[in-house]
């Protein structure tokens, strides 16, 4: 993995561990599952894995934020099982 790289993946989990109070609040909880591509991989879990408002939490709130600063992030993706090929490869 190259620095810069690793500096993305530590700037997404500081972000998104400041986020994580509000979404536990709900009943929720997140887990980073990993970076590619500009893509960041994540599984959302408890009452928010299941929340009719998940796409727009996700669009919204966790991808705005983490675009907002981080330019190579270009989206957020919720992977609901874990065996997924989209999680081949990526960075963590």
């Amino acid at each position: 993995m190259d620095n810069r790289v690793r500096e993305i993946i530590d700037q997404i989990e500081e972000i998104l561990n400041k986020i994580r109070p509000y979404i536990n609040g709900e009943g929720g909880d997140l887990d980073f599952l990993g970076y590619k591509d500009g893509v960041v991989y994540l599984q959302m879990l408890g009452a928010c894995a299941d929340c009719g408002y998940i796409d727009l939490t996700l669009r919204d709130g966790i991808e705005e934020m983490l675009k907002e600063e981080i330019p190579e992030v270009i989206r957020v993706v919720n992977i609901e099982d874990l065996n997924s090929p989209l999680l081949n490869d990526v960075e963590r």
